[in-house]
C-alpha cells in the first residue's frame, strides 16, 4: 500500500540491540503533516494527498501559497508537499499525519537534497585519478586531462566528466529499514544514512523495491 509522509533530517546516531549488537541510524524528526488537499480517482485520476509541513508565519509566504491553506483551512507550513497514496479517500482535509505511519521493520524509500560542496573539480566530483608527480608533468595534476581527438571531431562530446557543481541534487535511497518509531516525540529512526545536511526536508514512502 502507498502511503508517505514528509520529515526533517535531525542528525544520525546509534541504537543497540537486546543482544548487544550496534545499528547506525538517522533521526528523523516525521511530521505532523496536516493534509491540505485531497485527491481521488474519480475527481483527478489519481489518489493522492497534499500535505503541508513546518509551521510558518503567514508573512513568510506568498499569497498563491497562503490561499491553498486558507481554503482548506489549515495554518501555514513552510512545505507543502503532494504524495501519493492509495486510500486517499479515507482521509479528509485537516487530518494529521504522524510518524505511526510507519512501523518498525518496515522497509522505506527516503528522498532529499543533498549536501552542496559547490564548485569542484574532477578528482572530487567524478572520483578521477590526478596525474602523476613526476618526470616533467608540470602543475597541472588534479586537471582533467585529454579531452578527446584534436583533429576530428574538434570538439568536445556532451555529458564528458568535467568540473562542475557538485551535489544539491534529488536524491532517492532505497530499501531503508525502520529501527524503531517514536510517536511521542514524532521521530522515526531508520537504519543507514539518507540524503541532505541536518535539517533539510525529506520525504519518506514505502520501499518500491518491497512490494
Amino acid at each position: 500500500m502507498n502511503k508517505a509522509i514528509i520529515g526533517r533530517k535531525v542528525g544520525m546516531t546509534q541504537i543497540f540491540t537486546e543482544d548487544g549488537k550496534v545499528i547506525p541510524v538517522t533521526v528523523v524528526e516525521a511530521g505532523p503533516c496536516p493534509v491540505v488537499q485531497v485527491k481521488t480517482v474519480e475527481n483527478d485520476g489519481y489518489a493522492a494527498l497534499k500535505l503541508g509541513f513546518i509551521e510558518v508565519s503567514e508573512k513568510a509566504l506568498t499569497k498563491p501559497e497562503l490561499g491553498q491553506f486558507k481554503k482548506a483551512g489549515v495554518k501555514p507550513h513552510k512545505v507543502l508537499k503532494e504524495v501519493r497514496v492509495d486510500n486517499a479517500e479515507t482521509f479528509n482535509v485537516g487530518d494529521e499525519l504522524k510518524a505511526d505511519v510507519f512501523a518498525a521493520g518496515e522497509k522505506v524509500d527516503v528522498s532529499g537534497v543533498t549536501k552542496g560542496h559547490g564548485f569542484t573539480g574532477v578528482i572530487k566530483r567524478w572520483n578521477q585519478h590526478r596525474l602523476k608527480m613526476t618526470h616533467g608533468t608540470g602543475p597541472v595534476h588534479r586537471e582533467p586531462g585529454s579531452m578527446g581527438p584534436i583533429s576530428s571531431p574538434s570538439r568536445v562530446f556532451k555529458h564528458k566528466h568535467l568540473a562542475g557543481q557538485y551535489g544539491v541534487e534529488n536524491v532517492t535511497i532505497q530499501n531503508l529499514e525502520v529501527v524503531k518509531v517514536d510517536l511521542a516525540r514524532n521521530a522515526i529512526l531508520i537504519k543507514g544514512a539518507i540524503p541532505g545536511p541536518k535539517g533539510s526536508v525529506v520525504t519518506i514512502k514505502n520501499s518500491v523495491k518491497s512490494k
